[in-house]
């Protein structure tokens, strides 16, 4: 039964099975109007065509349509892929390097789309992700604050987005924390005080005392029962009674 919008092709025009080539698969149900079919521009319908049709989809690398390229690229041979990291549509494109083995990925490091670049970011091994650490896209740098090995992420220690920031704190060697101690945003210093509360003792900012009280020892804990927060006082006193039982 058709689902989603009207069938129609990528120009707009309706779609007509009696003109189509792939018309023989009607009968054994592998495509149908509305349903399954390589010439709708509904990105679903195009998909289902190659999950049931997936020997065709290596002679269609080469459609007019970019999503029909797309589709096709995720079960056409991967020894077909190489070309489409040349294609003229970022989503081609990125298809292709998720697809192929990572070394093809280097390729594309400077791709001007940031989808694709994310697609790099995520296909890279940690080692290969250096030239990415300046990339002028935060959702990028913030994949390579994830995945890159973590004697990189000193660099990114002063990056501009606090998100990427709060995820190297959450993973860089513990002896660079200290660098987070001025950070100009509490949340990422709160993710620091969590791996070495010892730090953010005297922080200016409630959260990230109380972050110290949940998380720190006795030394940190005998400093915060004066703190002037009743809520930071309060977790000090309940922490250091329980260290003592």
């Amino acid at each position: 039964m058709p689902e989603g919008p009207e069938p129609l092709d990528w120009t707009g025009q309706a779609l007509e099975c009696g003109a189509c080539r792939f018309q023989d698969l009607l009968e054994s149900g592998h495509c149908g109007l509305g349903w399954s079919c390589l010439n709708d521009r509904y990105a679903k319908r195009i998909e289902r065509f190659f999950l049931l049709n997936p020997e065709l989809a290596d002679e269609n690398l080469g459609h007019p349509y970019f999503e029909t390229r797309v589709q096709a690229a995720r079960t056409a041979s991967v020894f077909r892929l190489p070309r489409l990291l040349a294609d003229e549509d970022p989503a081609v494109r990125g298809m292709a390097v998720l697809r192929l083995p990572a070394a093809h990925a280097e390729r594309l490091i400077r791709d001007p789309d940031r989808a694709v670049r994310i697609a790099v970011a995520h296909r890279l091994p940690p080692g290969g992700l250096l030239p990415m650490l300046q990339d002028k896209d935060g959702h990028v740098r913030l994949i390579v604050a994830r995945r890159a090995e973590t004697g990189m992420l000193p660099m990114l220690c002063a990056d501009p987005d606090p998100e990427v920031r709060a995820e190297v704190a959450r993973r860089i060697d513990p002896a660079f924390l200290d660098r987070f101690r001025t950070d100009p945003e509490p949340l990422v210093r709160r993710v620091a005080a969590r791996r070495r509360p010892g730090l953010f003792v005297a922080d200016d900012d409630l959260r990230v005392r109380h972050t110290v009280a949940e998380e720190g020892g006795r030394e940190e804990l005998r400093r915060l029962v004066s703190d002037p927060e009743d809520i930071i006082r309060e977790t000090a006193i309940q922490r250091l009674a329980h260290l003592k039982e």
